[in-house]
């Protein structure tokens, strides 16, 4: 049986006195794999606060078992970089746990090169950060996340604006990073196909209301319905779900 590394028990999440969520129970296990998807509004960004930490519950207890994270922004909200390296960004991962004073040690260096071969990128060390494509940009800030060696890599609508290959490569990355390396991964995204199709459990979210399950058990037209306020096809076709939806008139 995998381990809890993080658990819910009855929490209530929100802002001030706003509460968003209530009496919410879950555990995010080892090497889990968990897709958090939900209407705009639905609480997924103070979901995910609240799980890094940056939010105290407003109720409940959230308990961490010597949970290192690695957080991966939404691409676009990343300002320009001064013009450093890839290998230069994907270091500040590892200042994060040396200090600011702190120069890399020969440890440090070989970790950083390793993450950057993890993501396919090592052939960009030396490029400026700026000057990427958005999937190269998104695959040294996940290489930055894996600098820090974490026990949980969280990753905030990784595929936005991209297009096609990238998006399907990325995604292809992202599930060979839980296999591979045991990681434990939780994506937050817009894209139910996309989550639908790699993840083990879904975390679905609206207003007041939380579920979390298996991906059949979740995925049902009439949730997604009610959900999202949309009439929704669900199918599976070669063994992948296709979502999609009409907003009701």
């Amino acid at each position: 049986m995998n381990n809890e590394i993080i658990k819910f028990t009855d929490v209530s999440i929100g802002y001030g006195k706003k509460r968003i969520l209530e009496n919410i129970y879950f555990s995010i296990l080892e090497n889990d794999f968990i897709g958090i998807v939900g209407p705009n509004g639905s609480g997924k960004t103070t979901l995910l606060k609240t799980l890094l930490g940056n939010l105290r519950p407003l109720a409940g207890e959230v308990t961490r078992n010597k949970v290192q994270f690695g957080y991966v922004p939404q691409r676009d909200l990343v300002q320009p970089l001064l013009p450093y390296s890839v290998r230069d960004v994907v270091m500040m991962g590892r200042y994060s746990l040396m200090g600011t004073m702190s120069n890399p040690h020969k440890a440090d260096e070989e970790i950083v090169d390793r993450c950057l071969s993890h993501v396919g990128i090592e052939d960009l060390k030396n490029h400026n950060y700026n000057r990427l494509s958005g999937g190269q940009r998104q695959r040294t800030l996940i290489a930055r996340a894996l600098a820090v060696q974490p026990k949980i890599l969280i990753l905030d609508e990784p595929t936005n604006g991209m297009d096609t290959p990238s998006h399907y490569s990325l995604l292809e990355l992202i599930s060979h990073l839980h296999d591979e390396s045991s990681l434990t991964v939780l994506i937050v995204s817009h894209l139910l196909t996309d989550v639908a199709n790699i993840v083990k459990r879904l975390i679905l979210l609206e207003r007041n209301h939380f579920q979390i399950g298996n991906i059949e058990d979740i995925l049902s037209e009439d949730n997604l319905q009610k959900t999202y306020s949309s009439d929704f096809s669900v199918s599976k076709i070669n063994g992948e779900y296709l979502i999609s939806s009409k907003k009701k008139v």
